[in-house]
């Protein structure tokens, strides 16, 4: 049996490669598929692609295009989230930030540099028209629970984080959501070291056409937005608004995206030079 190592972020995204482990269905393919949480995000897995700890990530995109381009080497052979990932823009609920305007100038909690809570702070920061090199600070948290003793604690003054997973701190009133960013393209991908792709062409097709199917009717299976509340503590009227906005893909991510992703990063001096879509992409 062939043992592969997944990652991802332990969020209700990824519900489908829980769902499809548990039934069973890539053992039934001579897989043995082991899935392993990311808690510090994008940046983690990317380190992790690189030394090899996992063959597999279900990463942000503009995360692992950075990264790619920077010397990891894997290549991206799937959208796996169509849709946008909605930013919420978080600070402690007993501070005086009101609004995002407020907040220019002041330090970003982010995961780590290269992460998505780092990249979309430019992204943010680009869309309210502040000064790239003079309005962005930074301080690096790992994770939610470090972003929660950041803010409160005055060492950060705002968290970019996933809109929905963040909710329920703003119903505990650790976290006020003063406003959202939603990223300018396909939230998540399927990034795969070239050394996997190279040697496993047969298991990857496999996996994949496993997790397309469990995606392509994920909305569809009885009573999955109870299973999403209980299992991510969420609100059920929270995960049926995300389920109403949140559309997986089975396809690979097409060229003019790509370019839009790193014109973006190049714009925001993120990436230090654009490539080929095919140093980037990789068709299964």
């Amino acid at each position: 049996m062939k043992q592969v190592n997944i990652g991802g972020v332990p969020e209700h995204f990824n519900l489908g490669w829980y769902l499809a482990l548990k039934n069973g269905e890539f053992k039934d393919e001579n897989i043995n598929l082991r899935w392993h949480d990311y808690h510090g995000g994008t940046g983690a897995m990317s380190k992790a692609l690189r030394s090899g700890e996992i063959d597999m990530a279900v990463i942000l995109t503009e995360g692992i295009v950075k990264d790619i381009i920077e010397g990891n080497p894997s290549k991206i052979v799937q959208t796996f989230v169509e849709t946008p990932l909605i930013w919420g823009i978080h600070v402690a609920a007993h501070s005086n930030f009101k609004s995002i305007k407020d907040l220019k100038g002041t330090k970003a909690a982010i995961s780590r540099y290269g992460s998505g809570s780092h990249l979309m702070a430019y992204i943010n920061a680009k869309n309210n028209d502040w000064d790239l090199d003079k309005d962005l600070h930074f301080e690096v948290i790992k994770n939610l629970d470090g972003a929660v003793e950041g803010l409160t604690e005055g060492k950060a003054d705002y968290f970019m984080w996933e809109k929905f997973m963040t909710k329920p701190l703003v119903d505990k009133g650790t976290f006020r959501r003063i406003g959202n960013c939603p990223s300018p393209w396909p939230c998540f991908v399927i990034a795969v070291r070239q050394e996997f792709i190279d040697n496993n062409k047969a298991e990857l097709k496999t996996i994949l056409d496993i997790i397309n199917q469990t995606t392509s009717d994920f909305k569809s299976i009885p009573s999955i937005d109870k299973t999403i509340a209980n299992r991510y503590e969420q609100e059920l009227e929270d995960v049926r608004e995300w389920l109403s906005l949140t559309e997986w893909s089975q396809d690979v991510m097409d060229e003019k995206t790509i370019q839009n992703v790193q014109n973006q990063l190049y714009y925001l001096n993120i990436i230090p030079k654009k490539v080929n879509y095919s140093n980037l992409i990789y068709k299964v």
